[in-house]
């Protein structure tokens, strides 16, 4: 069963309410939690309007949206609102992020006598000259109205656009981690809040995660320091719901030419073990995932389905394959 958990706050005060997706965790041998949705456009509306509200960053709405105009989509237009989600592979617990996906699964150890769920939230990633690594590491502090310390090579940046940065960022407006930071086991990257929440969604940060302020507000206190974090890039992935297999697609992020080793450095708060290299083919991507999907359940693709939702990376889940059941006797048969 989906939950959806909302918190309410009085909008004189605040232009956006705290919002999560709650997700019981489908039993054993499944993958996928929520449901896509239609939502009629208001008058005023963006799409980014549109997606804040209902738990989705840019390219998830305008992925989902390809001819719907982004910044007028006009009072009474159907939007999409991709809300349906194929799990990403790997062990559920503590916090995953998906770069493709641009977006963040956390799976909070259950409560004594309560349903295991996952919560999930939009995220912006680093863009390609400043990639967030892929590994796996943890959560070694938090802070409350961070201060921010730019390192020099964004300090650079800065002072050759005209724009020169302090030293330091103190707390306030102007602080673009927001009011609420999680220090990574990887030096210098966090997952914080911003004061640019237009931005949530896209590849545009320099290598830290960034979430919409109300997001971390609401996971902040849940998250414990230790957590795990586990950072991948699956641009495809592949998942059963009862016997029908469904395949969620999208576009393959490109990354720089000259790539760095991601290694470790001494203590055990700066360790990252690097899980999987990037991916550049999104055929090898679905064939990768169609083995892994089809290890411990037999199953069929159907190719040509899987290729159109291929060329379309619209990330909306479609079943492009199926269970066969009884396959040892039918193998045995031909």
């Amino acid at each position: 069963m989906n939950r959806q958990v909302v918190i309410f706050c009085v909008l004189a005060v605040m232009p956006v309410c705290a919002r999560t997706e709650v997700y019981d965790l489908p039993p054993d041998g499944n993958d996928v939690v929520g449901a896509l949705m239609t939502v009629i456009a208001r008058a005023d509306d963006t799409l980014l309007d549109i997606a804040r509200r209902h738990g989705l960053g840019y390219e998830d709405i305008v992925r989902a949206n390809p001819n719907v105009d982004t910044w007028l989509p006009g009072e009474g237009t159907a939007v999409t609102l991709p809300t349906r989600y194929v799990l990403p592979r790997g062990p559920r617990k503590g916090v995953v992020l998906n770069l493709a996906e641009y977006r963040l699964y956390y799976y909070p150890t259950p409560e004594e006598g309560q349903p295991a769920v996952v919560m999930t939230y939009p995220i912006s990633i680093g863009r390609m000259d400043w990639e967030t690594p892929l590994g796996l590491t943890k959560v070694v502090a938090k802070v409350r109205n961070p201060a921010w310390y730019p390192p020099d090579s964004v300090r650079a940046e800065h002072l050759a656009d005209g724009d020169p940065l302090p030293r330091v960022v103190p707390p306030g407006p102007q602080n673009p981690l927001g009011d609420y930071a999680m220090r990574l086991g990887i030096p210098g990257y966090l997952i914080h809040g911003t004061n640019r929440p237009d931005g949530v969604g896209m590849r545009v940060t320099h290598g830290c995660i960034r979430m919409f302020p109300e997001d971390i507000d609401y996971l902040f206190d849940k998250i414990d320091v230790s957590t795990s974090v586990r950072i991948v890039n699956e641009p495809v992935k592949m998942g059963w719901n009862g016997d029908e297999l469904l395949v969620e697609v999208h576009p393959t992020l490109e990354v720089a030419l000259a790539e760095s080793e991601v290694g470790s450095e001494s203590g055990s708060d700066s360790q990252i073990t690097e899980v999987a290299p990037p991916v550049r083919d999104a055929m090898t991507a679905l064939t990768a995932q169609f083995v892994l999907a089809t290890n411990d359940r037999s199953g069929e693709l159907d190719w040509d389905v899987a290729e159109v939702h291929l060329k379309l990376s619209n990330g909306i889940p479609a079943v492009a394959g199926r269970r066969i059941k009884d396959a040892a006797t039918s193998a045995a048969s031909e």
